[in-house]
């Protein structure tokens, strides 16, 4: 039985622990270029006692940007930027990668600067597009353009690009961005797409796009590094696919190359009252996945005490613990987390600038 601090394998890949960091947008790049604010927001965080650190949700275009301060894997300045930062969480965890594509979430405001659409007449907004014209709803109030069959085709070349980027990045984890209402989520939601094509209206039509961008990934990502996807597997909202057509895309996913299902949101319309927020409450929908489709998951979403962590992993609820709000509040959680859990030596998580002071001592400040 596994638990929260066993190393968990998964290809070639070996996570020292279960502690994953999801990915956090941060909106503080420059041109879709990483800087020093990403390198020691994600820096401090690998040496913080996490197995896996997953960097930011990163656009595989300019049009696919949430904001103007979205980091990007559209061009090789980009890549360069990621690589001193890569470089610095191998020294302490392994690096993983979110590439997305905004679809009729993009050219935002940053959420502290409104968090709606840009104007469209301000010269800084940008042209959006979705698999149909219908827009989002609250402060995403803009029309997008629907997809063409030439469109779908370039934006599916557009994260094979990203993909082979993140490689010669550094990045030995690559993470698909399949919810929250970003681009390829939206065409296998049927809140969202509307089309009478081959890329809509039944599950098998609105399935395709993202079993295409899946293959076509996977045939430039190497087979020995894991491929994820963080899927929106409902909205918990009349009208959205059915769970079992999540669960049936997941299997398909599989088995054309998806490694592990990182269980989330759809997030496809503003209107979300019927989520039952509470610790943990995505965990036996993960679990659900997990045994159906008979593939590994991560579960995240309001889990952060360390013994919750740990008996969703015994349990065999899921495969990793993604930690987003927890890690902000305290990068050092894997360490508060082994004191917690009565592991022996837990400073050993830590590097030794940290850990030769902090041998027998107890954290700082309680779990």
């Amino acid at each position: 039985m596994p638990t929260l601090f066993d190393p968990f394998r998964l290809k070639d890949i070996e996570l020292r622990n279960r502690i994953a960091v999801a990915p956090m947008c941060q909106y503080s790049a420059e041109d879709g270029v990483p800087n020093d604010w990403h390198l020691v927001h994600l820096g401090a965080r690998a040496a913080g006692g996490a197995g896996l650190v997953i960097a930011e949700g990163s656009a595989v275009s300019a049009q696919g940007r949430i904001t103007l301060g979205d980091a990007g894997l559209w061009n090789d300045a980009q890549a360069e930027g990621w690589q001193r930062i890569t470089a610095f969480i191998k020294r302490h965890a392994v690096p993983g990668i979110q590439l997305a594509h905004a679809g009729r979430k993009a050219s935002a405001h940053r959420p502290w600067d409104g968090d709606d659409h840009i104007a469209a007449d301000d010269p800084r907004a940008w042209d959006t597009m979705a698999p149909s014209p219908i827009a989002l709803g609250g402060g995403l109030d803009r029309i997008p353009r629907e997809m063409t069959d030439a469109d779908i085709a370039q934006a599916r070349e557009e994260f094979v690009a990203a993909a082979k980027r993140a490689l010669g990045a550094g990045f030995e984890w690559l993470e698909l961005h399949f919810a929250h209402g970003f681009l390829v989520q939206s065409f296998f939601s049927p809140l969202a797409n509307h089309r009478r094509d081959g890329y809509g209206g039944s599950a098998e039509g609105r399935a395709r796009f993202p079993l295409e961008v899946l293959a076509a990934v996977r045939d430039v990502w190497p087979e020995r590094l894991p491929l994820s996807v963080r899927l929106g597997v409902t909205d918990f909202h009349p009208g959205e696919q059915p769970l079992e057509e999540s669960i049936a895309l997941v299997r398909r996913l599989k088995s054309i190359g998806l490694d592990l299902v990182d269980v989330s949101l759809g997030f496809n319309t503003p209107d979300v009252d019927g989520v039952p927020w509470g610790p943990g409450f995505m965990v036996p929908i993960a679990e659900r996945i997990r045994r159906e489709a008979a593939i590994a998951t991560a579960a995240g979403w309001r889990i952060g005490e360390p013994r919750h962590a740990d008996a969703i992993v015994r349990n065999a609820q899921a495969d990793l613990i993604l930690l987003a709000h927890a890690e902000l509040s305290d990068p050092h959680w894997p360490y508060r987390a082994a004191h917690a859990l009565g592991l022996p030596r837990p400073h050993e998580l830590l590097p030794i600038q940290y850990a030769h002071w902090l041998n027998g001592r107890e954290p700082a400040v309680a779990v």
